[in-house]
């Protein structure tokens, strides 16, 4: 009886300073400023989506990472939420990104993403990929792409 309690315990334990340390690890990322709910496709094949620009197809609810995205300078650092890793998981230049559409959630999608979330089209580096968020975090994403300093090619569509 002894046994199963203490190993309850134990277990209970490693529960809440895991919790810690996901709550800690978000507070870290924030701690700069400047950062924002984003959800991230990477990598996303020929057909799967309906991005303007994109070949055709049916949007799915497949392949979106919840994240935060942090803005560092001249490129924005993406972390998963339900990770522990301290380092972004990608991070995007800014004049390397190159926006090539925005469109509203779709089908699964809106199971998928945060209610109020616009998906933008982007290629990073010749790697095709969809950002989503909301509609605040987009306005402030843009106007970052936007502002560039003179001689950086940017394109927003």
């Amino acid at each position: 009886m002894f046994l199963a309690l203490l190993v309850s315990g134990c277990v209970v334990g490693l529960v809440v300073i895991g919790l810690f340390v996901f709550g800690l690890r978000r507070r870290l990322i924030q701690r700069s400023g400047g950062t924002f709910d984003c959800s991230v496709r990477w990598n996303i094949p020929e057909g799967q989506d309906a991005t303007p620009g994109f070949a055709g197809g049916t949007p799915t609810g497949k392949g979106w990472v919840y994240g935060v995205a942090r803005y560092s300078g001249d490129r924005i650092e993406w972390f998963r939420i339900f990770s522990y890793a301290p380092r972004p998981r990608r991070v995007l230049e800014r004049s390397a990104i190159e926006v090539l559409a925005r469109r509203t959630p779709e089908g699964e999608e809106e199971l998928a993403l945060l209610s109020d979330a616009v998906v933008l089209g982007c290629v990073h580096r010749g790697t095709r990929l969809e950002l989503a968020m909301s509609e605040d975090a987009l306005t402030g994403f843009l106007a970052w792409l936007e502002a560039a300093p003179p001689g950086q090619r940017v394109n927003v569509a």
